[in-house]
């Protein structure tokens, strides 16, 4: 073979190695990012096992003695595996022209955690963090963050956002500090109480409207939602022309020594999160989701009441496993605390709005419950004390996904009749009784009204399992309120220590 020839020979073969590589490499069964090492499987229920692979490949997964086979279509392929049972950590084979096996894979309840800053808020930035990290020793607690991405259409895989590996890390001191407060408090409690592994995925992005978190589908569902979008062109706008000034002081401000200015907040476009961090996401098999948020919505709480059961239903919708669970947290009492009539802060005039969107939507759509979060305020709109919301959220899952006759909620209003001059006030939730947090001590938050629509503050008592409102300036009442400021000062608890929901009796 001549000099010639060799060169021919050579080149060819490595075009040869070349062609059968890149033919092994499409040929790979590939997995999505939640199907991974040291996930945690829903227990008994199908439960979906999917991903890609040339079409026509066989792919056959092998886990809990169950081998189930499927052909890829269309470049994906799925299989369900049925009745998984909760055991010591297995390995799952994934076999097809390549073969991957996952390692310490568990079986237990996997909950979805989202929402905005307070559900992302942190363990290291939460009171008692150093204590609870140095306890975070749970190795059946797994923790699965998804990464931020904004996206056009839904993506089909979290790894399309390439800046954070997404994987499933067990529970220690080193890996708890960055994850959600509110999610790690509650599945802690959960695995405590209900003893198997809990699967917690955390999506949650700080500073968003719900409607970044919809589909495309459900915000086109409803007319009312077109302001959505009018709304984001807006703060689009404002946002952009901000932007351009602290860019502008920022640069004057470097030259000068001085600290940059604050950053203006940013306009979030509608679907965009559900698209890159929602969307990619099923169909794994959850048992259901927690949520908080709202914050980033009370500028605009009149659209809450039907945008948030959408959002709901829309999400049911997208996993089609039924009305799966959905938990939430009503928000907390915001700014310096106030005992009289109206709010203090104009700019915060939505929050009673929008807790009463989050009471109602509780109310009227099934397999839902809330945690109220009045009496664990701050001056910021972050509340340091999250362990406790974590724990109401958990009571409510013990209740409705768990079926356990528990009291689960403060007291919620139920009804009202008019006695001569007192307005007598009945609730649900009640559980051992109503009270106060100290005996003796006077109720508060607490205002009344006649049909001339003027509130003035009310003498509240508790007597049985009512609560009898009146004031002297009220001959006549017709309305109460309760806690019906974006920072009320309120203390009516059940003898389970829940506090009861802010309400009002009118449409005004």
């Amino acid at each position: 073979m001549n000099h010639k020839q060799r060169t021919l020979f050579a080149y060819l073969t490595a075009a040869l190695i070349v062609v059968l590589h890149s033919s092994a490499a499409r040929a790979d069964v590939r997995l999505p990012a939640l199907i991974a090492d040291g996930m945690v499987l829903q227990r008994n229920a199908e439960v979906p096992i999917y991903g890609n692979a040339d079409d026509g490949e066989k792919v056959t997964v092998s886990f809990q003695g169950q081998d189930v086979s499927t052909v890829a279509k269309g470049g994906k392929w799925l299989v369900k595996l049925k009745d998984l049972k909760p055991g010591a950590a297995a390995m799952m084979s994934i076999a097809g022209k390549n073969k991957i096996e996952l390692k310490n894979v568990l079986v237990g309840e996997v909950w979805l955690c989202s929402g905005q800053s307070n559900m992302g808020w942190t363990i290291e930035k939460s009171t008692n963090a150093a204590p609870t990290i140095a306890d975070a020793k749970y190795p059946n607690i797994r923790l699965f963050t998804a990464p931020r991405l904004e996206a056009d259409a839904p993506v089909a895989d979290l790894k399309t956002a390439k800046k954070t590996e997404a994987r499933w890390l067990e529970t220690t001191p080193q890996t708890v500090a960055s994850f959600s407060a509110v999610a790690y408090f509650f599945g802690r409690d959960l695995h405590k109480k209900l003893g198997v592994p809990i699967g917690l995925i955390h999506s949650s992005v700080g500073g968003t409207p719900a409607e970044a978190w919809m589909s495309e589908a459900t915000l086109k569902s409803n007319p009312e939602f077109q302001s959505v979008h009018e709304n984001y062109a807006r703060a689009y706008e404002r946002f952009t022309a901000a932007q351009a000034t602290y860019e502008k002081e920022a640069a004057q401000a470097k030259s000068e020594g001085k600290p940059a200015p604050r950053t203006p907040s940013r306009a979030w476009k509608p679907t965009a999160l559900y698209n890159g961090m929602i969307a990619p996401l099923v169909p794994y098999k959850i048992k259901g989701v927690i949520w908080y948020q709202g914050e980033a919505n009370a500028s605009r709480a009149g659209l809450y009441y039907t945008l948030f059961p959408a959002l709901i239903r829309s999400w049911r919708a997208t996993w089609g496993q039924g009305d799966f669970p959905f938990l939430f947290v009503q928000l907390a009492a915001v700014g310096e605390s106030s005992p009289g009539l109206t709010d203090n802060s104009g700019a915060r005039k939505g929050w009673q709005q929008l807790r009463e969107a989050q009471l109602k939507t509780w109310q009227t759509v099934p397999h839902t419950a809330m945690a109220v979060s009045i009496d664990y305020g701050d001056l910021d709109v972050h509340p340091p004390q999250k362990q406790p919301i974590g724990e109401r959220l958990a009571l409510a899952a013990r209740a409705v996904a768990y079926n356990e006759q528990i009291v689960y909620s403060g007291a919620i209003y139920d009804s009202m009749k008019i006695e001569k001059d007192k307005i007598v006030l009945q609730f649900k939730h009640q559980g051992g009784g109503l009270m106060t947090p100290n005996p003796g001590e006077e109720l508060k938050g607490f205002i009344i009204a006649g049909s001339d629509r003027k509130f003035h503050l009310a003498r509240a008592v508790i007597e049985g399992n009512k609560v009898i409102v009146s004031s002297p300036d009220v001959p006549n009442p017709v309305a109460v309120r309760y806690g019906w400021m974006h920072s009320p000062v309120v203390n009516l608890y059940n003898r389970e220590g829940l506090p009861a929901s802010p309400f009002r009796t009118d449409d005004w």
